[in-house]
């Protein structure tokens, strides 16, 4: 049996918060980003601010797929126009995407506060800057995945919003050996990808049933595909 759950149906109370503190709580999440809690991989975006500062973007909310023998495009699905990040994107229209495995993601969290204009944002929050090979930014040696990009384009949300969709282009991949052979370390299971977890939230009680906000994907059975 399935519950229809509208996107202004929320419980009175959130797990204790009251509507008001829900709104702080959630920021400039959606109701449905709790109900659903879709997982999304957890990167972060790299670049050079205007000051010849490292900016470190910890970011989700995005999606990759190739197109072509020459094409592999990653989707931001939700870049703040005031942020730093945008800001140095459209300055020098690339970036690097990093992606950390969970033995440094105390560190990548840092990268949140350590977002001041003048702070070297890499090197603040304990972790190591270092040149892409191909692109004009910085990129961060501890974490397992680099990919060097390029500005494509970008797509209001929605009308009148403050937040884009930006689309980049790959036009360099670095990775650690260990991570590329699935036999050792392996890009899925507890070393490799991470995803975050918006805390799933039970939509008729409010019941938050974990306050974890990232996990790791085991590989499964294969996928029998069907072609017609």
């Amino acid at each position: 049996m399935k519950k229809e759950v509208s996107m202004f149906d929320r419980p009175e109370k959130l797990a204790g918060y009251d509507i008001e503190q829900y709104v702080a709580f959630c920021g400039n999440l959606s109701w449905y980003d709790f109900v659903t809690s879709i997982p999304q991989s957890v990167f972060i975006v790299t670049g050079w601010k205007s000051n010849g500062k490292e900016n470190a973007c910890l970011h989700s909310w995005s999606s990759f797929m190739g197109s072509g023998l020459d094409n592999f495009i990653c989707v931001l699905g939700k870049v703040d126009k005031e942020g730093h990040m945008y800001q140095s994107l459209k300055e020098t229209g690339v970036c690097v995407l990093n992606f950390p495995s969970k033995e440094i993601y105390d560190r990548c969290i840092k990268t949140i506060g350590n977002n001041q204009f003048e702070t070297d944002e890499i090197t603040a929050s304990g972790l190591t800057a270092e040149k892409a090979s191909k692109v004009n930014a910085p990129q961060i040696k501890e974490c397992f995945l680099n990919i060097e990009c390029e500005y494509l384009w970008e797509q209001e949300l929605f009308a009148g919003s403050k937040e884009v969709v930006i689309a980049v282009r790959a036009v360099n991949i670095s990775m650690a050996n260990e991570y590329s052979d699935q036999t050792k370390l392996g890009r899925y299971g507890k070393n490799g990808y991470l995803y975050y977890i918006d805390q799933p939230t039970n939509p008729e009680t409010g019941e938050i049933t974990t306050t974890i906000n990232y996990g790791t994907v085991e590989p499964g059975e294969p996928l029998q595909w069907i072609t017609h």
